[in-house]
């Protein structure tokens, strides 16, 4: 008896970490996708990219910023409809400035698995520098608080993504020098 509670409860300590290591993977493709330029090879425009990433989010998930920074800026979005259209007026038209860069960096990681196994919480801190055409720059700073489930099909994705502001920073237009136009890192 005592053999079968030790497999059983290595089987629980398994199924967390893989549950860690496949939430660490969606938070982190999340952020790889919001990036511009987009380096993911093959990606050909900002419709395809908002697919990829609604690809990760459950129909019922919630996508909000709160907070006094971001509750006016981003609002509530619920439901895939409500996120992808989220994402589409954010992405869906050329703006002036263009935005010309950003890179989404996750620190302070926390990623906790409930016991039922099959939902979780995670919590980062990220950073971000922003580059517009016109010059301008800054750098932005937002705490995460994410909820995920893992659906009947095995697959984890997320069922809310809560972002509050911590910092904008102006930087100098001259802070980076050299940045890409189009990433070609992915590419075979």
């Amino acid at each position: 008896m005592n053999e079968e509670l030790d497999i059983a409860a290595l089987v629980r300590r398994i199924e967390t970490l893989e549950a860690e290591a496949d939430i660490r993977r969606i938070q982190a493709r999340y952020m790889f996708l919001c990036d511009t330029p987009n380096p993911e090879f093959g990606v050909a425009d900002d419709a395809a990219r908002i697919d990829l990433i609604m690809q990760l989010y459950t129909e019922d998930a919630v996508w909000e910023g709160v907070g006094e920074y971001y509750d006016n800026q981003f609002g509530r979005a619920v439901g895939a409809d409500a996120i992808r259209k989220h994402f589409q007026g954010f992405w869906g038209g050329k703006t002036d400035p263009a935005l010309i860069l950003n890179c989404h960096y996750l620190t302070s990681e926390q990623i906790h698995v409930h016991a039922n196994g099959t939902t979780a919480d995670g919590q980062w801190v990220h950073m971000q520098p922003w580059l517009f055409s016109d010059g301008k720059a800054l750098l932005r700073s937002s705490r995460l608080n994410n909820t995920f489930r893992k659906e009947p099909d095995g697959v984890w994705k997320i069922t809310r993504t809560r972002t509050e502001n911590v910092f904008v920073a102006p930087l100098p237009a001259t802070w980076a020098s050299d940045y890409p136009s189009k990433s070609v890192l992915m590419k075979p």
